[in-house]
């Protein structure tokens, strides 16, 4: 059984903009904010509610959702993975405008790796319905060790992932240049193990 556990999962720091006008959302608790998606047995509140326990095993993964769509904003999360020989595993949250034919989506996947090395996290952006913008970066620690900070800021300039507040990743709006940026559609956050 592999377990991913993740603290602070509420959308923390959160802007959403608003005709110009800038609303601080506050914490909230997970069931206020979330909806479990699927095998809601394998998550479990620990730490007094302060963070989530998500479980994989031969049977089943688990995922939840956010209850809300986002137009801009920041969502941070801290996430310890799975430790050990994990090759195979995928655990990974995104925002997305549950679309199909213009879909929006932007990506933090966290690939398995084997033992010895380097885990690798993979961005993606899809916009009007349109991806394959992935890129990969080797962590410069181990994320299984403890709770490391991976954010994703998206406002109508640019989208910007860090990890412990570190941009690994920066995606400029060139709508002018004619590259369609997600900026038309709410999203909300889903995450998956």
């Amino acid at each position: 059984m592999s377990m991913v556990f993740i603290r602070n999962v509420a959308l923390v720091s959160l802007i959403l903009l608003f005709h110009g006008l800038a609303i601080y959302a506050r914490p909230a608790t997970f069931q206020q904010d979330f909806k479990v998606t699927w095998a809601d047995s394998h998550l479990k509140l620990v730490e007094g509610c302060r963070a989530i326990q998500l479980i994989l095993d031969r049977n089943s993964g688990c995922g939840f959702a956010s209850k809300y769509k986002y137009m801009y904003g920041r969502i941070s999360m801290k996430i310890k993975l799975v430790a050990g020989d994990s090759a195979g595993t995928v655990t990974a949250f995104y925002m997305n405008s549950d679309t199909d034919t213009i879909r929006d989506e932007l990506d933090f996947e966290f690939l398995g790796n084997r033992t010895g090395h380097p885990y690798t996290v993979q961005t993606n952006i899809f916009a009007h319905g349109k991806g394959n913008r992935e890129q990969r970066v080797n962590l410069w620690f181990d994320p299984s060790a403890d709770y490391h900070t991976y954010s994703i800021l998206w406002n109508h300039h640019q989208i910007v992932f860090s990890v412990d507040e570190v941009p690994i990743r920066v995606y400029k709006n060139n709508e002018a240049k004619g590259i369609p940026y997600p900026k038309s559609q709410p999203m909300g956050l889903t995450l998956y193990l």
